[in-house]
């Protein structure tokens, strides 16, 4: 059974600092080793919403699978810009997140969302 362990809204200010303590108290029972995985791959893609969206501002979930263990993070936001492996518009030193987020995760991809933009997701798996 999936639950859905965290809903809150991405916005211009958001901090990764307060979205990894939510995280911290929303998985409470994830070792110490997946929830830094989970950690990175959330700040991975809000940053991508805060930098690369005309408005800076989406919806992050974060559902939990006990049995197999897998946590689903979900990324909403307004730009059908599809997402970018290895590449940034924001200069060479930048642009690694999506490589960092297909390292870590199980899975990951983006899908359309009916009312305009798109939902980035990926799956961290916390079995081993």
């Amino acid at each position: 059974m999936t639950a859905l362990a965290m809903d809150v809204l991405v916005r211009p200010g958001t901090t990764m600092s307060s979205l990894r303590r939510e995280l911290t108290t929303a998985l409470r029972d994830l070792d110490e080793d997946h929830l830094y995985d989970v950690q990175l791959v959330v700040t991975e893609l809000v940053s991508n919403v805060l930098d690369h969206t005309p408005a800076g501002a989406g919806r992050l979930r974060i559902l939990r699978s006990q049995e197999p263990c897998l946590v689903t993070v979900e990324v909403d936001d307004e730009s059908a810009v599809e997402p970018v492996y290895g590449r940034s518009r924001l200069g060479e030193y930048r642009g690694r997140g999506i490589v960092v987020v297909d390292n870590i995760s199980r899975e990951w991809g983006f899908r359309p969302r009916e009312e305009g933009g798109k939902t980035v997701y990926a799956l961290v798996d916390c079995t081993g």
